[in-house]
């Protein structure tokens, strides 16, 4: 037997293993990384959050990678050697990471890594008949297992999309293993540049469960703020859109998209949701004047209320609904506000009360797919193909 295929074969019998989760989303601001600890796996599985932290990213990174980010048109070169290059700089991360916690990387099975998303394409959005759904992510495995000494597992996306689904979002499986319980009804509800939820009513099979994109989170308006306002990324503490006054036709035209009439599930990105997308909605209604805060606050509006559409639709006729929120999006106090308001009667609560970090959950997830892909079996959930994914990258 291969040497690596055998040192495999022992990681999956062992009764606990050492998972590195890795996300870097839309916003490019930083890599999370997050230590975890598992024991089974399946709905047996048992996670503990050792150690995470976002390692933010320099400018010289996200210039690099926004030079090919959610373009149709990109230099090729550029492309090919950012591939590599997204990796290298993940790798050390890592092994930075790791220092700074006193971990031997001898006492880390395996590196689950999202990889850095450039563009993606559901066939809802490309439009072309004879091309499939498809997506794409950055950062070779090979390059992380080299360069680490970690056996990787990376670009989860692709195997959802050859089993017949959009690549996104893979947060129902993580979900539906960590946090279903039987007799609440969860919505788990991420915010990052794109927003989406897994619904999980609690007198729920795995085959009942609903996860789905919804639009935009925080995209169009950190793009917004990137534009207009020099130095700074986001709306922090939401002091632009909470001075403004939301402009209900600007808001009628940017909800007037046919996406938000789709079937769920159903997944979207910054490829729609961006300046392109805001500047049409202006041009459609032909204001004569909006101010930066007027934008903010109905960008702000527009992200909620695409969010509560999108929650009511699949909580109808259901009582004793808990939210549990994550992602930088629930950070923004006047987001979760315009939320809460639309949503009497439901309990918010964020995946502390659950003990996983909320900033750290998308990350756990892709490590409880590494998990699932090494020791795992197959679970169907409504809409989603069989769970096990992940490329294999062997160390040398």
């Amino acid at each position: 037997m291969n040497n690596n295929i055998h040192q495999l074969h022992l990681m999956a019998a062992k009764p606990e293993r050492l998972i590195i989760g890795l996300m870097s989303g839309t916003s490019i601001d930083g890599l999370d990384v997050a230590l975890c600890k598992f024991a089974g796996s399946g709905i047996s599985t048992k996670l503990t959050l050792l150690q995470f932290e976002t390692v933010p990213f320099n400018e010289d990174y996200k210039n690099e990678v926004r030079s090919v980010f959610s373009k149709k048109l990109v230099s090729l070169e550029k492309l090919c050697l950012l591939n590599a290059w997204v990796a290298d700089q993940h790798a050390q991360i890592i092994l930075n990471c790791l220092a700074k916690w006193g971990v031997n990387t001898a006492l880390v099975d395996a590196i689950a890594s999202h990889g850095q998303t450039v563009y993606h394409a559901p066939q809802s959005l490309h439009g072309y008949k004879k091309f499939p759904n498809a997506t794409m992510q950055i950062g070779d495995g090979d390059h992380f297992s080299v360069k680490t000494g970690i056996l990787t597992l990376s670009d989860f996306r692709q195997k959802h999309i050859a089993a017949g689904g959009e690549g996104a979002p893979l947060a129902v499986y993580g979900d539906y293993l960590l946090f279903y319980k039987e007799g609440e009804n969860r919505l788990m509800l991420n915010i990052g540049g794109i927003a989406n939820f897994t619904w999980m009513p609690g007198n729920a099979l795995a085959t009942n469960i609903c996860s789905t994109d919804t639009g935009p989170g925080n995209t169009i308006m950190d793009a917004y703020i990137q534009q207009h306002f020099e130095g700074k990324y986001f709306d922090e503490d939401a002091e632009i859109a909470g001075a403004g006054i939301v402009n209900e036709q600007l808001l009628d035209a940017l909800q007037a998209n046919n996406f938000f009439r789709l079937p769920f599930p159903k997944t979207t990105g910054p490829e729609l949701f961006n300046h392109q997308f805001l500047d049409r909605a202006l041009e459609a209604i032909e204001l004569s004047e909006i101010n930066h805060a007027g934008i903010m606050a109905t960008l702000n509006r527009f992200s909620a209320n695409t969010i509560v559409d999108a929650i009511r639709e699949v909580t109808q006729n259901v009582q004793d609904v808990v939210v549990y929120t994550s992602g930088g999006g629930m950070h923004n106090a006047l987001l979760m506000q315009n939320i809460r308001e639309q949503l009497p009667g439901f309990c918010f609560e964020t995946t502390n009360s659950l003990l996983v970090n909320p900033d750290a959950k998308e990350a756990v997830l892709f490590a409880v797919l590494a998990n699932e892909s090494i020791a795992g079996g197959a679970i169907k959930i409504t809409g989603n193909p069989f769970i096990s994914m992940g490329k294999y990258s062997f160390p040398l």
